[in-house]
């Protein structure tokens, strides 16, 4: 009989440890990080600069995704001689999770090929997916991130809301085969 009574004390003293465990323990498998309640949360809509991630309520998630991510270094070797005349249109919203955690990972990846910023176009979109001056107009945009990739102005193919591999091996193989095909093309 005691060790019956000793089961059930040990029931009774984890079984609502095991509860609220869930609630005690925060999972970040995407490293996602969210602003905290207590700032005022603004989204960034319309064309702007990168350098407006880095400001609160938005550099929280962006500098812990940026830092958290190790790019492959043969893949970044193989990458560098493409780039060149690369042009890059980025359409993402601020309040996307795809977003927060691949647009921090694709400018580590800039920032290692040293590439120029200025072959760069960010534009932050509504919840609805629209800007200001409607220039997602005529761009086919399913989901955010999309990343367009260009040469000479005529786009090569783009990544639509998360690379199937990684970021950097997905835009390898945009940039050296024409066999690339995101999760919505069909």
């Amino acid at each position: 009989m005691k060790i019956n009574s000793k089961i059930i004390l040990a029931i009774i003293i984890v079984l609502p440890i095991l509860w609220f465990l869930p609630d005690l323990i925060t999972f970040n498998d995407s490293k996602i990080i969210e602003s905290s309640e207590s700032e005022e949360y603004t989204d960034i809509i319309g064309l702007f600069d990168r350098k407006e991630l880095s400001n609160n309520p938005h550099a929280e998630w962006f500098n812990q995704n940026y830092s958290d991510y190790n790019l492959d270094q043969k893949t970044l070797d193989k990458l560098k001689p493409l780039f060149k005349d690369l042009e890059i249109t980025v359409f993402m919203g601020t309040w996307c999770s795809d977003s927060r955690k691949e647009i921090p990972v694709f400018y580590k990846l800039i920032d290692k090929l040293n590439f120029d910023e200025k072959s760069i176009e960010l534009i932050g979109m509504t919840l609805e997916k629209t800007t200001p001056d409607s220039l997602e107009l005529n761009q086919n945009l399913i989901n955010v991130p999309t990343f367009i990739f260009k040469k000479d102005g005529k786009e090569i193919n783009r990544i639509v809301e998360f690379p199937l591999e990684t970021i950097e091996k997905d835009i390898l193989e945009i940039l050296t085969t024409n066999n690339y095909q995101n999760p919505y093309d069909f």
